[in-house]
């Protein structure tokens, strides 16, 4: 079961959109058997090969979940999506520190680990690593250097994929297919709570009928630079919408420049004013979010908002399920290829389809 193949060749029955073909044409044979070797001996090093299962059984009741290889809030949510199927099991989980906040209202995890020190490995029967990457393998050893684990991505490493479809088919494999696949493809979804404190912070800041869009960006191929022209045509549309702009720190200037060039507009900017989760609760609250590619788009599909998503290089088959309610522009290279027009098109025909 340690063979090479385990690092392109997806590990249940299914298949879901992925790279996997791209990956293995631009990627030599030696630098993907190089990353699998360096890998396998590690596992190895630290005496944590013959502790790997393939399936998750009933006695399994109490799991610790690993997940620190990929940090992005986005990525988070995703990998963690099908938790869900775990049913009345106690997960508790380990994370990086700045994506810790996402889950401290989970339904799902009873506590969120950062720091190595607070784990006991008497709590657990199993644990559940992200991959196998030489991170998440040094956490495992360090926390529970004698309990059996399972790897959501394992040695599988390179080639884009659908990363909740990955996470929910997985562990669906894991527990031996409880679900059919189409069953999987209906539930796959992205998951955030949301406290009751965020909720009525929130309800104090936003106005009664607005849409949300998300300016900045970290990626300059999936940050958007024509946003003052979409919203002038969005308000001569309809001139008592309110609009509520969010985003981090990277959009203040952006922020900034929209209100002074749109002075007498209805617009709230909340751009780096709140938390992750209570940003989500402006979203949820939101009749339409128009975003580009990023991890709030991703919290967006777990609270059933609308969006308008604009898309680049990574397609919406990639980063989307089922189950979103998402109307999407797509293009190769960078995002500031979709017109204004084109994007307040969508944005129309995503309005008339509002309940």
């Amino acid at each position: 079961m340690f063979s090479f193949n385990r690092t392109y060749v997806l590990p249940f029955k299914y298949s879901i959109p992925n790279s996997i073909n791209l990956h293995l044409e631009t990627v030599s044979y030696f630098k993907r058997y190089l990353k699998y070797l360096r890998r396998a001996l590690f596992l190895n090093l630290k005496n944590q090969k013959h502790l790997e299962l393939f399936k998750i059984n009933s006695t399994h009741k109490r799991i610790l979940w690993i997940n620190i290889s990929a940090p992005s809030l986005g990525d988070s949510l995703m990998d963690l999506s099908s938790r869900a199927l775990l049913g009345n099991r106690y997960i508790d989980l380990f994370t990086d520190s700045k994506n810790a906040n996402l889950y401290l209202d989970d339904e799902f995890f009873s506590n969120i680990f950062t720091s190595t020190d607070d784990i006991d490995e008497n709590n657990y029967d199993l644990v559940i690593i992200d991959s196998f990457s030489t991170r998440s393998v040094r956490v495992k050893t360090k926390v529970a250097p004698t309990l059996n684990y399972v790897g959501i991505f394992g040695f599988f490493n390179g080639p884009e994929v659908n990363r909740t479809l990955f996470s929910f088919h997985q562990l669906n494999n894991l527990l031996e297919y409880e679900m059919s696949e189409s069953k999987i493809l209906e539930i796959a979804k992205n998951y955030i709570s949301i406290s009751k404190e965020d909720k009525e912070l929130v309800r104090q800041l936003i106005p009664n009928n607005y849409i949300s869009i998300v300016i900045g960006g970290e990626w300059k191929y999936k940050t958007y630079d024509k946003w003052l022209e979409l919203i002038k045509k969005i308000i001569q549309s309809n001139q008592e919408l309110n609009i509520v702009l969010i985003g981090s720190i990277n959009a203040t200037k952006a922020s900034n420049d929209l209100i002074s060039n749109l002075p007498q507009c209805n617009l709230y900017d909340l751009v780096a004013k709140l938390s992750f989760n209570q940003t989500a609760e402006v979203i949820r609250s939101s009749n339409i979010l128009i975003c580009c590619d990023g991890g709030l788009m991703h919290a967006a599909n777990a609270l059933n908002t609308t969006v308008v998503a604009l898309f680049a290089k990574l397609s919406p088959e990639i980063l989307l399920t089922e189950s979103c309610i998402s109307h999407n522009l797509y293009d190769d290279h960078t995002v500031n290829n979709l017109s204004a027009d084109d994007v307040f098109k969508i944005y129309i025909e995503a309005s008339n389809n509002l309940a």
